[in-house]
């Protein structure tokens, strides 16, 4: 039971998307499309989850100064792994996600899992929170890219054919894909279209009664403790309460 609520607590009650307010910039380049955003969910949650294991695994053994670099090393390695996956199997969408793919390796969201839960967890809880951030990371970009995707291109699952290697090729909306408005493919659709689906789920939360995302400053930062940034606004603040 108590696995059960870390992993609903990823995909609901704190969602890193939509809650946590990590992982922003893959959320917002890789929505222009599901496929793509589909891709880039998995690719993170298999990164999510094999870190998770292995940092926990290595908790003990891995000295407290150097943390932040070890655990980098081990989720460059995994996502070295899933690239050329990826590049050997699904070359379509390894082109697709381009540098983003690479990039999971400073995404917030497994670094900040890594220094929030698997350093200090036991690997099976470990995993299964992984696998709980790693289904609501995708879960908000599906919401997203479906928005994006409708409205901006006319379109759903496009290119779905070429990856399964038959005829299907997504749908196609009705009046949409002759008049689309190619603002919600474009940058400030996807703000837009991220700002409209925060707002639904704080909502959402406000009429349950749970936590709205908020901006917490450098809370949910995984490198809050060492930064000087956070060490200067500190003192600052002590410096107000002195004065």
């Amino acid at each position: 039971m108590k696995k059960l609520g870390i992993l609903l607590k990823g995909i609901i009650k704190e969602n890193p998307v939509l809650v946590l307010l990590l992982g922003t910039c893959p959320a917002l380049a890789t929505t222009t499309g599901v496929i793509s955003a589909l891709a880039m969910g998995v690719a993170a949650t298999a990164v999510l989850i094999c870190s998770n294991i292995v940092i926990s695994a290595l908790r003990k053994a891995i000295p407290d100064k150097v943390r932040i670099p070890c655990y980098i090393v081990v989720i460059a390695g995994f996502v070295s792994v899933v690239q050329m996956l990826m590049q050997a199997y699904f070359p379509d969408l390894y082109d697709m996600l381009g540098v983003y793919l690479a990039l999971i390796v400073v995404n917030c969201i497994i670094l900040g899992r890594a220094e929030a839960f698997a350093g200090k967890n036991g690997v099976l809880a470990s995993a299964v929170d992984g696998l709980g951030m790693g289904i609501g990371f995708t879960a908000a970009l599906f919401v997203m890219a479906t928005i994006r995707e409708i409205l901006g291109a006319g379109t759903f699952l496009a290119g779905l054919g070429e990856l399964i290697g038959n005829d299907f090729n997504g749908f196609s909306i009705p009046f949409l894909n002759e008049n689309p408005m190619l603002i919600f493919i474009l940058a400030p659709g996807g703000f837009f279209t991220y700002g409209l689906v925060m707002a639904l789920a704080n909502k959402l939360a406000e009429s349950k009664g749970k936590p709205k995302a908020e901006l917490k400053g450098c809370e949910n930062c995984p490198m809050a403790k060492s930064c000087s940034i956070r060490a200067t606004e500190e003192s600052c603040e002590k410096k107000e309460v002195e004065a």
